[in-house]
Order: structure tokens, then sequence, then C-alpha cells
């Protein structure tokens, strides 16, 4: 029987710790039948023979650059089934030289605000974890990915997410409205959504800043049924 093939990418900011997270998760997809694939940049994504092959991209590759067409590569993949899986900074803050990739992701990382700015930690990447809950919708209890998921609380990084509506939200996150904070009402950003793109499927949570958050029950979950689901 034909094995099932994963491309993994990862790389760009090393904060996010993009080989080991990436390794978190492969023997997941290993263990559901799939052949999986390394690569250290997006140059993978412009070689049309390899990516017509590929069923699932698991992308964890903050910032960084793509070129265009290492971009049409990969959006000429999802189009044509291709599914595309990812977390955190490494789906959402990815290739911020390209609107075209932020077009196909459907959300893309805008700040995460931190405590406040007089506290000992301003300045550390500790200042900008904060404890929020994230809010799974109705609609998620009978989803694939997220169903018998309850709201879950994270001490961690909160993203303030730009998207729109052509994302189907599974689970959301609000920033409340501090004394410090220069926004005046709460805003309710996608913590977790899916997004079709011709024959293919996108999967993003946005928790995923560092191993102990991906290690945490529900964000696992939710990243492993994620990738099922995006796959072709």
């Amino acid at each position: 029987m034909t094995r099932k093939r994963a491309l993994v990418v990862r790389g760009g900011w090393e904060g996010h710790v993009p080989v080991a997270a990436t390794e978190l998760f492969i023997p997941f997809l290993e263990k559901n039948g799939y052949e999986v694939h390394r690569a250290e940049s997006p140059a993978a994504y412009a070689d049309s023979s390899f990516m017509s092959g590929v069923d699932l991209v698991v992308q964890c590759y903050t910032m960084g650059s793509i070129e265009p067409d290492e971009l049409r590569g990969l959006e000429s993949a999802i189009r044509a089934g291709t599914g595309m899986a990812g977390w955190h900074g490494g789906i959402a803050d990815s290739f911020r030289n390209s609107s075209d990739y932020l077009h196909l992701i459907g959300g893309q990382f805008a700040c995460h605000p931190g405590r406040h700015p007089d506290e000992a930690s301003a300045g550390t990447a500790e200042h900008n974890f904060v404890p929020y809950t994230v809010n799974l919708l109705p609609e998620a209890g009978e989803h694939p990915i997220t169903a018998g998921i309850a709201d879950f609380d994270l001490v961690t990084e909160q993203y303030w997410v730009l998207t729109d509506d052509y994302v189907d939200v599974l689970a959301t996150t609000t920033q409340r409205v501090r004394p410090w904070d220069p926004w005046h009402r709460e805003v309710t950003s996608p913590a977790v959504w899916t997004r079709r793109w011709g024959n293919g499927k996108i999967f993003v949570a946005t928790p995923g800043h560092s191993l102990d958050v991906l290690e945490h029950d529900s964000v696992r979950t939710i990243i492993e049924r994620g990738m099922l689901w995006a796959a072709r």
C-alpha cells in the first residue's frame, strides 16, 4: 500500500524552536501512515513534481522570506488538494514579505500584548506570557478537530490576529482592555481556524510558542487532529 507523504518545512526565527517543535509531531504522522520529508527552507515548494505527491505540508517557519516561485508552488499544490497545517508564528507569522501568502493563510499575527510595561520582566520573552482562555465555539463541538474539547487556559503569548471572514473559526481568544493599553474595547481573534482553498484545506492554531504549550493536552490534540483533517 502506498504511504501518504508529509512535507515538514521548518526554520526561520529560532525562538520558536522549529526543529524540536516539529519533531514533537513527526512520530504521530509516521504512526498514522505518513512518509515524512523534512526541509529547512521553503525551497521545496518550488518543485512541482515533488509537491504533486505531497498530501500534507506541516510548516513551522516564523518570519523569513519566500520567493515567488516557492509561493506559487505552495499555492498550486494546495489548490490541487495538498493540505497545509501549522501553529503559532510558524504559519501565522511567516513570510511577511508576501501579501499573497497572507491571503492564502487567512490570518496574520499582529502582536501579542504583554504584561504591564513597568514589570521587572519588561524586555524579556516572558514579559509576553499572559494568562488567557481559548474559547471553543459552539460549532466546534461537532468538528473532527475540536470535538469533545472544552475551553482551556494558557499562560503564554496571546495572539492578536488580523484576519478576514473567509476563515472557518473553531476557537477564539479575547484580548481584554487593561489600564495601560491604548485600545478601548475588547478584541476577539481566531485562535483555531480552517480555510478551504481550491481542493485543499488549511488548518491554523495560534497557541504553540514553546514546547510546553505544544505539549498541553488540548493544544496537542487540536494540532494532531488538525494535521489529519487538512491532509489530502
